[in-house]
Order: C-alpha cells, then sequence, then structure tokens
C-alpha cells in the first residue's frame, strides 16, 4: 500500500506529517481519516450539535491543510489538530452566541504548556490576541487543580492514557482513579465557569 514503510508496517503520524509537508496529499488524507472519528467526538462535546460539529471538523481539517508547513513537530501533531479543532468550535459558540458552556470532560486540550499559533487572515490582531488568552485560561485553571486530581486528569484527558494505566501510575485502584478523574473535570469545570458569561465560552473571546 503506499501510505506503508517500507518494512510493510504502518507509518505513523510523524511520518505523514512529514510526508505531507512534502506535498504528499495522499499522506495528509490518511491524517484526517486516522483522526476523523476522534476530532468529531470532540466537536460535538463542544457544540453539542453534530451538524454543527461535522461542520467546524471539516473547516478545521482545511485550515489544518493550509497551515501543515507550520507545525513544527515539537508536539505531538493530536495536540495540534485538536487545538484547532477546539479554536473552530469557540469561533462558531461566538458566531451563534450560544448560552452553553465546554462540556471540559470530553475535551483533550492537549499539551499543558502547547500553544496553537496560526494566522488566520479573515480575522484582525484583537482576534488572535482573544485566541492567546483563550489558551492561557485553560493553562493556567488546569494547573490550579489541586496536584492529586490534577495528576488523574493529565494522565487521562491530555495523555489519553487507558484508565487502567491511569489508576496503575498513580497507584490506585480503577475506581479510585474514575473518582478522582470526575472531580478534577468537575473542579476545572467550576473553575472555567468564572471566566464565562452568559455566552459560555465564547466570553472568552469577547
Amino acid at each position: 500500500m503506499q501510505n506503508q514503510t517500507k518494512e510493510g508496517a504502518t507509518p505513523g503520524d510523524e511520518e505523514l506529517v512529514i510526508r505531507a509537508q512534502q506535498g504528499d496529499g495522499a499522506a495528509f488524507s490518511e491524517l484526517m481519516l486516522r483522526h476523523q472519528a476522534r476530532c468529531s467526538k470532540l466537536a460535538f462535546s463542544i457544540l453539542r450539535d453534530r451538524r454543527d460539529a461535522q461542520d467546524e471538523v471539516q473547516n478545521a481539517f482545511w485550515k489544518a491543510y493550509e497551515h501543515i508547513g507550520q507545525f513544527q513537530r515539537d508536539s505531538k501533531f493530536t495536540t495540534w489538530l485538536t487545538r484547532i479543532v477546539v479554536n473552530q468550535c469557540l469561533i462558531r459558540l461566538r458566531q451563534t452566541k450560544r448560552a452553553r458552556l465546554v462540556y471540559i470532560e470530553d475535551v483533550t486540550i492537549g499539551d499543558e504548556q502547547t500553544t496553537l499559533d496560526l494566522r488566520d487572515t479573515r480575522q484582525g490582531p484583537d482576534y488572535e490576541l482573544g485566541r492567546s488568552e483563550v489558551a492561557a485560561v485553560l493553562q493556567k485553571e488546569i494547573r490550579g487543580i489541586p496536584p492529586l486530581l490534577r495528576s488523574a486528569y493529565l494522565l487521562r484527558d491530555v495523555q489519553e492514557l487507558p484508565m487502567q494505566d491511569v489508576a496503575e501510575r498513580l497507584g490506585i485502584s480503577v475506581a479510585a482513579a474514575k473518582s478522582r478523574l470526575l472531580r478534577a473535570r468537575t473542579e476545572l469545570r467550576t473553575r472555567l465557569e468564572k471566566h464565562m458569561g452568559r455566552s459560555g465560552p465564547a466570553t472568552l473571546m469577547a
């Protein structure tokens, strides 16, 4: 197959990214197919509307295609793509002025110290500043979660480890790990709410 390595193994994201940056459209398509389901679930968890979610996933994929050359490969591709999807969903929320909160328990924010730096020629400096502020708020509030709970959140929702692995890393039972994760998500949601007005997360970008 075209998208397999010489040894016959399926190429990883990093190799596909390199190919895509060299102009290999098939490699980029493979990346999008590989992450379609995950991105769709993420978008729906924010927008709570399947049609809107699919629209913004497609917009995010197009933006990723336009800016794939800017991806520096100093973080995971999934983190970079996740931030594009989240930003697109926040734009949709801002445009529609929905009074909803991000369902943070379903959202993978990405590496804690990573920020998305994409230029959109359709937006002005105020938009770029607002987007940076959103990322800064999220990172700050994640760091504000009590360490005992934050560890469970980072292992599960950032590193995307299975719950069994999370429990083993923390040295506790799976049930206890799930309890900590739930408390961490609730804590983060509560911390974010103080930044949000009636327009939910769109307030952060107003």
